[in-house]
């Protein structure tokens, strides 16, 4: 075979541009601290990098995304433990307000700081955080939840949805609460009935919250649970009848209500229970209990609860006290009012249990995803992180492989048959 001169020049530029190559990449790696400069130096660990990178990506932005439901789950619970503390300081005043030294200009006062409470938890329940989005209207964050159209009537103006935040692959936290479920879906009484004094009640009978002594008989088809419990004074003697309001009839006989006397006899104290062993038989699991000395012709009802919202509850107090009545017609007032205070408070106290346990998930959730961010960067370090000891090794060497390609180039280049002649 015969070589030319051009072959040889041709042959010994390639080989030095092929070792100057390979220097430059060792050096490339060397000045990035990467081993993988391009997909071409290790497929499948470049591929690998990419899947990996990917999935650090995301789990930084589920890291964000963490950050931001906790800072609105804090606001939350704050605000929630301001509505807490402002609900015990009315349930203070409903206790002062029963101090019988009290008179009507005293209560009068409670009545105004009422005012301002009332307006400061208003202002509450239209908290937004600092994006400008309310905190307790649902999905709509930017329509103000709570609007009132005259004193005690608030109308609720969010949806009751709750808006949610994806923290991993897995989990949505919900950063908001409804204010539906939070100021408004509170029940009466003690949760099943209220119990509550007719206006016009002349006597010093107070009447209690009540006790369900079976929930099952209680929530019984059967019991309208609707009642009336109505006494008569005559002779000395106090004897009172339960009027089924949604038959008309009394439980006590299942006949039309009859005339004094009525088929039970009343004693300071004692129970009033729902049940009877007949005729007629019946049991609706429930018992009130009346102390004091009811006149002829007085009333205490039994309904079913209902949700009131806790405006409701503090104007109703606020109302109590500028008539500021006295004797019974104020305990059994206060007392009512306290019961439905005390189911808000629980109420809002078990939201904010929720805030707080969705705050702990989140603090594993962050704790997770630290650990994962941990493997992914270990991952991608073995994957693509050049080992130094190596990479200053193969430079020398490519140095040392240039360096004789070069020198070979200038001994062939230099062969010349008139040298020998």
């Amino acid at each position: 075979m015969r070589i030319s001169t051009s072959a040889i020049y041709d042959a010994g530029i390639a080989a030095m541009q092929q070792q100057t190559q390979k220097l430059m990449q060792v050096q490339q790696q060397i000045a990035s601290g990467r081993r993988i400069l391009s997909p071409a130096d290790d497929p499948v660990a470049a591929a690998r990098v990419l899947e990996v990178s990917q999935s650090q990506a995301l789990n930084q932005q589920y890291g964000t995304n963490s950050g931001a439901a906790g800072d609105s789950l804090v606001l939350e619970e704050s605000v929630l433990g301001s509505v807490s503390g402002l609900l015990q300081d009315v349930r203070d005043i409903v206790v002062h307000a029963g101090n019988p030294t009290l008179n009507k200009s005293d209560r009068a006062i409670l009545a105004s700081a009422l005012r301002g409470m009332y307006q400061e938890l208003l202002g509450l329940a239209n908290s937004a955080d600092g994006s400008g989005q309310y905190l307790f209207s649902g999905y709509q964050g930017g329509i103000r939840p709570f609007s009132e159209s005259a004193a005690g009537v608030v109308a609720y103006n969010g949806d009751q949805g709750q808006r949610l935040i994806q923290v991993s692959a897995w989990r949505q936290i919900a950063v908001s609460d409804a204010g539906v479920d939070v100021f408004q879906r509170i029940l009466t009484g003690n949760g099943s009935f209220a119990t509550q004094a007719a206006a016009t009640n002349g006597g010093a009978g107070v009447i209690d919250g009540g006790t369900i002594i079976d929930p099952i008989k209680w929530n019984a088809a059967a019991n309208n649970m609707d009642y009336t419990v109505k006494f008569s004074v005559s002779g000395g003697v106090t004897t009172y009848d339960i009027i089924d309001n949604v038959a008309g009839t009394s439980l006590l006989t299942g006949l039309a209500p009859g005339a004094a006397p009525y088929p039970r006899t009343y004693a300071n104290g004692s129970n009033i229970d729902l049940s009877q062993a007949g005729p007629p038989a019946f049991d609706y699991g429930a018992r009130v209990s009346i102390s004091g000395a009811p006149v002829d012709g007085d009333r205490f009802t039994i309904k079913a609860s209902t949700n009131q919202d806790v405006f409701k509850t503090i104007d109703d107090l606020v109302q109590l006290l500028q008539a500021s009545p006295g004797g019974a017609a104020l305990t059994n007032g206060l007392a009512s009012v306290q019961r439905n205070l005390d189911n808000a408070m629980e109420n809002v106290l078990t939201v904010r249990t929720s805030a707080g346990a969705r705050l702990r998930e989140l603090d594993s959730v962050k704790s997770a995803g630290d650990d994962r961010a941990l493997q992914y960067s270990q991952t991608l370090s073995r994957l693509q992180d050049l080992d130094y000891a190596k990479a200053a090794s193969e430079l020398i060497q490519q140095q040392v492989n240039l360096e004789a390609a070069q020198k070979s180039f200038v001994k062939v280049a230099g062969l010349s048959l008139f040298n020998y002649l």
